[in-house]
């Protein structure tokens, strides 16, 4: 068994890592820490977690502490800034961490800089730590000390362009129309996540820049010259997401212009779903489907389906995908780079279909 903790436990992302966690055969967590609630049991703050008592891989009377005892491996929830503080001390002291802020996820730290609007805290770990998407970067998670876990809208953005632009027959200019539930805001009530201003509402949110597009042009980029299909100069995206009256779920509709030189043809709807297939042929968690896919469909797993299509009269591409936020998107994707990390099966603990309805 791998002795694990949660930084920031009464997060989303922490009562999410809980969930899960209580039904993986080989982590168990012995340390959690929260702020807000030092002293308190783990069954105090969640109610539900009653029902873990003949549970051995997660004890629910665990007294929440300010810092974290000594693991093998960490999974900080904590806000950017305050996370990369963390994750120093954590590696400091020898924990393998998986960070679920955005603090380690860019590469170049003055892009960082730019999108958070601080200066970085731990810019020489950008240098070591590994972007836990795995289905990207699956042999260098198995020997990261540090992986970062990917955003949510990234997540799914990557998954749903990387193959169409591995295989260069798109242009390098996107449209990302991302929509997403309420808990992608976290916990903390705000205006806009209030019940009475956010049911029967939607709404378009950082319209002026969203943090996630960074993240996703560095490993749209990656994926493109990977694939043998280098961007000449860098991807053009436009990326806007919305806020939905749902509580899980992100869904993406993704636009591209299909290449039209003479030396590239023109792909059938039938060509490119057979080229996704053979790219996710071997990932147990990314599914290529034959209709359109509803966020329900993934409600609670660790799954992400994408729909391509090709629209004949515009001659592009257009790719619909969805995934839970808090697993795919968070969570799940993080003990899914535990796994790997660790040599286990990468779906021990996350082979739960969604919840329909």
């Amino acid at each position: 068994m791998v002795a694990v903790s949660i930084v920031n436990v009464t997060s989303y992302t922490g009562l999410e890592l809980l969930r899960l966690l209580a039904q993986h055969p080989q982590f168990v967590v012995t340390s959690v820490t929260a702020r807000s609630a030092v002293g308190k049991r783990l069954n105090e703050v969640f109610p539900q977690l009653h029902a873990e008592s003949a549970k051995t891989s997660l004890n629910p009377a665990l007294v929440i502490a300010d810092e974290p005892e000594q693991t093998e491996l960490a999974f900080v929830c904590l806000p950017h800034a305050a996370a990369a503080e963390s994750v120093q001390r954590l590696l400091r002291q020898g924990t393998k961490v998986v960070d679920l802020s955005a603090d380690f996820r860019l590469r170049n730290v003055h892009i960082y800089e730019e999108w958070y609007k601080h200066t970085h805290p731990a810019p020489a770990l950008l240098e070591t730590a590994v972007y836990g998407l795995c289905e990207r970067h699956r042999e260098r998670i198995r020997q990261a000390a540090l992986i970062a876990n990917p955003g949510c809208h990234a997540t799914i953005a990557i998954l749903a362009l990387a193959p169409a632009l591995a295989a260069g027959i798109v242009t390098p200019d996107a449209i990302i129309d991302s929509k997403t539930g309420i808990s992608g805001a976290g916990r903390t009530p705000t205006l806009t996540t209030h019940y009475a201003e956010a049911n029967e509402d939607v709404s378009a949110y950082s319209v002026a820049g969203h943090r996630h597009l960074p993240e996703i042009t560095q490993e749209l980029e990656v994926a493109a010259a990977v694939g043998g299909h280098p961007v000449d100069g860098s991807l053009r995206i436009t990326f806007l997401p919305h806020l939905m009256p749902m509580t899980r779920g992100i869904l993406a509709t993704c636009y591209a212009n299909l290449r039209q030189d003479a030396s590239i043809y023109m792909p059938t709807t039938a060509q490119v779903r057979t080229l996704y297939k053979e790219y996710y042929a071997n990932e147990p968690f990314v599914h290529v489907v034959e209709e359109p896919p509803h966020t329900k469909w993934t409600y609670g797993s660790n799954h992400c389906f994408i729909y391509p299509i090709v629209d004949t009269s515009t001659k592009r591409l257009i790719i619909i995908s969805c995934l839970d936020n808090l697993v795919k998107g968070a969570s799940g994707q993080a003990i899914q780079n535990a796994n790997l990390l660790y040599g286990f099966a990468e779906t021990m603990g996350l082979s739960g279909i969604g919840v329909n309805p």
